[in-house]
């Protein structure tokens, strides 16, 4: 069972998160931040992964505490579910389009975190949730789970349409990648380990 419980408990944050890695695409998401709850359950409708997140945090000073604690949890909880890795696929790609936006996502789940994040817009929602924070959150989360990730944005103009194909290439790139594949013998990996 690739399941994981990871709970973080800050002077800025509480959270809890329950993840398992084959579900359906399932969710229960509570923040405090709309915009991200919806990110969020994007993220797992394309991952096939079921979550339950349930967060605090010290809105009063911005979002921006919560949005990355949240990223450091849920890598966390993927390298915990991961376990061995054994069979894995390791590599996703995926191009998703909303509307007039298109981003891409290809990751590795290589056992380093890294990200190279190209978006040039920094115009903000409404919500306030702008790409800065985007990237927060794809920052702790690449490095908290060891996976190696490239986001790029191809073009957009809408903020909300450029997030939102983000979140949804990511879960699309992250099914495939963590996909298990019979004809895999061990780690996919010529080193023996990720």
């Amino acid at each position: 069972m690739r399941k994981a419980l990871i709970e973080r408990k800050t002077k800025e944050t509480k959270i809890s998160l329950e993840m398992d890695l084959d579900g359906k695409g399932n969710y229960k998401i509570s923040t405090g931040i709309a915009f991200f709850d919806h990110m969020l359950s994007l993220f797992c409708k394309q991952s096939l992964m079921d979550l339950k997140i349930k967060a605090k945090g010290d809105l009063e000073v911005d979002m921006h505490h919560l949005v990355e604690d949240t990223g450091i949890v849920l890598g966390s909880a993927l390298k915990k579910a991961l376990g061995s890795k054994e069979k894995i696929q390791r590599y996703g790609t995926s191009f998703v389009p909303m509307d007039e936006a298109l981003s891409a996502s290809f990751l590795d789940i290589s056992g380093r975190g890294y990200l190279v994040f190209n978006c040039e817009y920094k115009k903000k929602t409404r919500s306030e949730f702008d790409i800065d924070l985007c990237e927060e959150f794809l920052r702790a989360f690449a490095y908290n789970s060891g996976i190696t990730l490239h986001m790029t944005v191809m073009y957009g103009k809408n903020m909300h349409h450029i997030i939102e194909s983000i979140f949804k290439a990511l879960g699309r790139s992250l099914c495939d990648a963590v996909t298990k594949n019979p004809r895999i013998k061990g780690i996919p990996s010529t080193k023996g380990i990720l």
